[in-house]
């Protein structure tokens, strides 16, 4: 095992495009940038998955990696996700630094216990002796019907669990700097990728940067009701922002990046100024990342005055796979809207935006299945 040491910034082979001045960057690129930036840093990363190296390179996420750092630091895996998962921990207690990509959320059902069991209680139980320096890449968010077992969000399973980090990035100038950020991280981290994000651009500097676990953003600020999206959901947020303000209402709207650990203080500072919240998870609601921010928020803000609180997210039956089933089980920007507006606005009469501003994001832009 050898000491990290900093290179020479290496060439990037993601330029993208020039905007004002800034680069943008697709977030599917800002992933395989950052994973590039950090195996040219420290010799100990190494990523490895099931098709990692097949040409589509994970919807294009570890796109040019084994043609830069050959098959020795990039290679597949049979479809073992237990067995695989036992390899990454293993190599991570030994000193090295492994992402162990996994192409959907819901295959980590299949390795649960090398994760809960193992991974995350190993440097306790060993008393800081063994450090397990792990990113498990997972990609959640819903496709061309795919249905109940390929478009689950299920992160909230793995926040109840100490020993666990949680990231759910949502634009890819966060995604690039967070999984720099957990890639450096001595403890295992869940790394969840929304994949109708992977099209989405922001600006992203060339130089390597992280983005810290434990700390919000406010995407946007606003005095009449507090949003919180997770992942995919903050950019729905931001549309139903753009909603409410067309009927009056003022909405600030928060992206946690880092689900645990989760900086609740940035939250309740929005809550305790408007007293009204929504939560916008891309799971369902019971036990999930809103209730836990939800519950935050009313011990932190108890006795203060008013609070009101709404959960939205996943309709609680299994994930559909027709496009109809699927706008009544998904939030979009018109129902968050409504909702917000419904807590901003209690006396009047309930309103909701015109459908034709509902779809999702990713519909004005998908182009096909993966």
């Amino acid at each position: 095992m050898s000491t990290p040491k900093p290179p020479p910034t290496p060439k990037l082979a993601w330029p993208g495009r020039v905007e004002d001045g800034r680069r943008v960057l697709k977030y599917v690129d800002a992933l395989s940038e950052a994973v590039a930036l950090e195996m040219a840093r420290d010799e100990n990363v190494f990523l490895f998955g099931l098709d990692v190296d097949d040409h589509k390179a994970i919807q294009g996420s570890t796109r040019g990696l084994l043609d830069r750092f050959g098959p020795a630091r990039v290679f597949t895996t049979p479809l073992s996700e237990d067995a695989m998962t036992g390899v990454a921990i293993g190599a991570a207690m030994a000193g090295m630094r492994p992402i162990h990509v996994h192409i959907r959320m819901d295959f980590l059902m299949l390795c649960m216990n090398q994760l809960v069991n193992i991974a995350a209680k190993a440097r306790y139980m060993y008393g800081g002796q063994i450090k397990v320096p792990l990113v498990v890449r997972t990609i959640i968010g819903k496709s061309w019907g795919q249905g109940a077992q390929h478009s689950q969000g299920l992160h909230s399973m793995f926040m109840h669990v100490p020993g666990l980090k949680v990231c759910a990035p949502s634009n890819a100038h966060d995604a690039k700097g967070a999984l720099i950020a957990a890639i450096r991280d001595d403890n295992p981290v869940v790394f969840v990728e929304h994949r109708l994000l992977y099209a989405t651009e922001a600006f992203v500097a060339e130089a390597p940067y992280v983005v810290a676990p434990g700390r919000a953003r406010v995407c946007r600020f606003g005095r009449d009701v507090t949003i919180v999206g997770v992942s995919n959901m903050v950019v729905e947020a931001l549309r139903a922002a753009d909603l409410l303000k067309e009927a009056g209402v003022a909405a600030e709207v928060i992206d946690p990046i880092w689900l645990a650990p989760l900086d609740s203080d940035t939250i309740v500072e929005s809550v305790r100024r408007t007293r009204k919240l929504v939560i916008v998870d891309n799971g369902w609601s019971m036990c999930g990342a809103g209730a836990e921010i939800a519950a935050r928020v009313a011990e932190a803000c108890a006795g203060e005055g008013p609070l009101q609180i709404q959960r939205l997210g996943f309709a609680p039956t299994p994930c559909p796979p027709s496009p109809p089933l699927e706008a009544a089980f998904y939030p979009n920007p018109a129902t968050i809207a409504a909702a917000a507006y419904k807590l901003a606005r209690p006396d009047a009469p309930a309103w909701m935006p015109d459908a034709a501003k509902a779809e999702l994001a990713y519909q004005l832009q998908f182009k096909g299945p993966f």
